[in-house]
């Protein structure tokens, strides 16, 4: 993937969440979602799921797909830097090929944005571009990715 462009789904920034936003959108604080197994929790919050969800990458999947029948979806994860920060890389990676994955076989839009302060986006930038493949995940001054 080097050389190649950040995808469309995904934005690194550290502006504000914007209010009144037209496209639904669930917040995760990334210091809450340290760990896979944290994240899986934070998300089964912040997406109001069933008991039985699986806690697993195909869970997520799925449950991710479903919740696209009902509209375009954005999930912002404030703090981003520390989203999966206890875990090897491999697992930011993962995550980014389920949102990827989910996006491309969905009807509705579904947008991860990465929020986080200026001085944390340069080491949140690096962790995106080394589970990127080295795509570009540079933050113009202004603070966004596009």
């Amino acid at each position: 993937m080097t050389g190649q462009r950040q995808p469309g789904w995904l934005r690194v920034t550290d502006e504000p969440s914007p209010s009144g936003h037209p496209t639904p959108s669930l917040t995760v604080a990334g210091a809450a979602a340290r760990t896979r197994p944290a994240l899986f929790d934070a998300l089964a919050v912040a997406l109001d799921l069933p008991g039985h969800f699986g806690r697993n990458w195909d869970a997520l999947a799925d449950v991710l797909a479903e919740r696209l029948d009902a509209g375009p979806l954005t999930l912002e994860v404030t703090d981003a830097g520390l989203l999966l920060a206890d875990e090897p890389s491999g697992q930011l990676g993962t995550l980014l090929d389920v949102v990827g994955g989910v996006s491309a076989g969905a009807r509705e839009p579904v947008r991860l944005v990465l929020r986080d302060t200026p001085q944390a986006l340069p080491a949140l930038r690096l962790r995106l571009s080394a589970v990127l493949g080295g795509c570009g995940v540079a933050v113009p001054p202004g603070g966004v990715a596009r």
